[in-house]
């Protein structure tokens, strides 16, 4: 059982729900999920690994998920580089001049950011499952869903599971979200469904407004010239861990990122899909985290 505790920063506005696990007087790794996550997300077993490792763990809830606060998306639309900046402000409620940083799928994307705009409060950046900043798939998905050959240019598009998933249009709930995260999963490692619909059941039950977090889909697509900044740039020691079995992101997009960001190195977990939720991952993805700097 993990010995944890909560508290609220602000982000202007906005007060951000957040949990830290181990010694706060060691090393601070933040940890920053996907589209629509919650802090929750991030696996105990994943955290626990960390703490053993010698490092203190910042989990938190995006602005818009879980209990953070919840934003009128059409009144105030917010960016990417928006949700990066409120990773800021969990490090200054911390009292944090710097972290070591690990972000999953968007979390990567704006752990990114921060390794470009915020270089010294990043002591190292751990990509998971994550893509190139600035990447836009959208002319890649159009043609996989048209059943289009794919451009040479393109980074590949997501598995045709996911894709059919998507356009399934199931309806909001637990069940359709276990539904999900069996693709997610993928096919080679088995896929631990008690354990997944767990802690959606939790996310669910402690969700502020569950709809809200359909709002990072609406951020993602935002124009953000945030984004468009370099990887080159980056210089933090920097580590990617990608499956290679990715339905959303392809293992190509793990190699993309560990090209364009110098010194990167690639950790490919076999069988991996886009998420933890295999018995034995969290703590394998945990031994992977960058916290050396």
């Amino acid at each position: 059982m993990l010995d944890t505790h909560e508290r609220f920063v602000t982000s202007g506005p906005l007060r951000i729900w957040t949990e830290r696990a181990g010694d706060p007087e060691r090393p601070a790794v933040l940890m920053i999920m996907g589209s629509a996550a919650q802090g929750v997300s991030c696996p105990d077993e994943l955290v626990g690994r960390l703490v053993e490792r010698g490092v203190q763990v910042i989990r938190f809830d995006h602005r818009d998920t879980g209990r953070s606060s919840v934003v009128d998306f059409d009144a105030h639309p917010y960016t990417i580089s928006d949700m990066a900046r409120d990773c800021l402000a969990v490090l200054d409620g911390y009292g944090l001049s710097s972290a070591h940083v690990a972000g999953a799928s968007l979390g990567g994307i704006i752990a990114q950011w921060l390794g470009v705009h915020a270089p010294d409060r990043v002591r190292s950046l751990t990509l998971m499952s994550s893509s190139p900043m600035g990447h836009d798939p959208s002319a890649a998905w159009a043609r996989a869903q048209a059943g289009e050959p794919a451009d040479p240019d393109d980074l590949p598009p997501p598995a045709p599971e996911f894709l059919a998933h998507v356009a399934a249009d199931l309806p909001p709930g637990v069940e359709s979200d276990v539904a999900l995260f069996r693709v997610f999963n993928g096919p080679v490692r088995p896929f631990d469904e008690r354990a997944a619909r767990t802690m959606l059941e939790l996310a669910l039950s402690r969700a502020v407004d569950p709809a809200a977090a359909a709002n990072h889909h609406r951020a993602v697509w935002r124009d953000d010239p945030g984004l468009l900044a370099p990887l080159s740039s980056i210089t933090a020691p920097t580590s990617i861990v990608h499956g290679d079995q990715d339905p959303v992101n392809p293992l190509a997009h793990g190699a993309a990122l560990a090209a364009a960001i110098p010194g990167a190195v690639l950790h490919v977990v076999p069988g991996m899909g886009h998420v933890m939720t295999s018995p034995g991952l969290p703590e394998e993805v945990a031994g992977l985290i960058r916290i050396d700097d």
